[in-house]
């Protein structure tokens, strides 16, 4: 009993000293967090005005960005914005006459020959209104294709003249001065739009309406950025000269990964043509009944529309956007 009555009492007295003297490193950490939670000390402060900081700067460019989108999408693609686009200078009413122009010379003889005032009609409504502006479209994209090649030198000429101090308006001016067309031209006309008084967020919206590509809308974007947050143009616009010769290089890729499939559609879109017109010049009595008779007419016409459907199905297969 007496030592059992003494192992009780040593587990008191211990239990009583630990109450009272022991858990040091709890109560340390209680008082340490309620000093925390009852005033935030200087770095604390410090580092949440930064972070307050980022975020009001994040939530800026996200907003000029989606300004910037807003006002280069409202651009129409009317067809003088086309012309500009093709480097052409009349007018629109001088296009629209060209193409009159263009289907009657398609029209009248199609009527000499087949004395059918559809079929004229109708080539010439189609040739008239479509082969002008095809062909507008095709120098559109030749030009805005230069255009895009030269574009990474015209960002590192920005990039080196803002490093050596010079204002961009005066790199713009070397580049409108020393870059090969179309590159040269449209830098002058951006230099000329600055001049007269437009702000450069403006002028590179003309320049965007003129040259509708991704990396004029790159470099808007980084400008608009700049000039409303501020920060270092010269690197910004380095990454971005560096990421428009990335794409480049991928487009290159892509051509040569999808070659192989452009040519196969090529031969494929072209085989039953080439075959029907082979057969009607080697033997024209058998293809005679698919024009004179309207069965032949009823297939004609469906031929026509499969191989369409299947050219459109091809195109969007082998059309590549990055």
């Amino acid at each position: 009993m007496l030592m059992i009555v003494i192992i009780f009492a040593i587990i008191a007295f211990a239990g009583v000293g630990f109450v009272f003297t022991g858990d040091v490193d709890g109560q340390a950490k209680t008082l340490k967090r309620a000093q925390t939670i009852g005033g935030v000390g200087k770095a604390e402060k410090v580092r949440r005005a930064n972070q307050d900081v980022a975020t009001i700067r994040r939530r800026q460019i996200v907003q000029n960005l989606k300004t910037v989108d807003r006002a280069q999408r409202k651009q129409s693609l009317n067809m003088e914005a086309r012309l500009r686009q093709a480097g052409l200078s009349f007018s629109v009413q001088a296009f629209w006459v060209g193409s009159g122009v263009v289907g009657v010379l398609f029209a009248l003889p199609a009527l000499v020959f087949t004395h059918n005032a559809l079929i004229a009609l109708g080539l010439g409504f189609g040739c008239g209104l479509g082969l002008p502006r095809w062909t507008i479209s095709i120098l559109a994209q030749r030009r805005m294709k230069k255009f895009t090649e030269d574009f990474p030198n015209a960002t590192d000429i920005i990039v080196r003249g803002i490093k050596s101090g010079l204002p961009i308006n005066d790199c713009l001016k070397v580049i409108a001065r020393e870059s090969p067309e179309p590159l040269g031209s449209e830098f002058g006309r951006l230099v000329e739009n600055i001049s007269v008084g437009l702000t450069i967020e403006q002028a590179l919206d003309k320049l965007y309406a003129r040259m509708p590509t991704q990396e004029v809308r790159f470099f808007s974007i980084v400008l608009a950025i700049q000039s409303k947050t501020g920060g270092n143009l010269a690197e910004a616009l380095n990454n971005l000269s560096t990421v428009l010769r990335a794409r480049k290089l991928m487009g290159e890729k892509i051509k040569a990964l999808s070659g192989e499939a452009v040519a196969s559609a090529f031969i494929i879109g072209s085989l039953p043509p080439g075959v029907m017109i082979l057969v009607n010049i080697t033997a024209p009595t058998y293809m005679t009944q698919m024009f004179t008779d309207p069965r032949g007419h009823i297939m004609l016409a469906g031929g026509a529309i499969w191989m369409a459907i299947g050219t459109f199905v091809m195109r969007r297969m082998i059309n590549f956007k990055f």
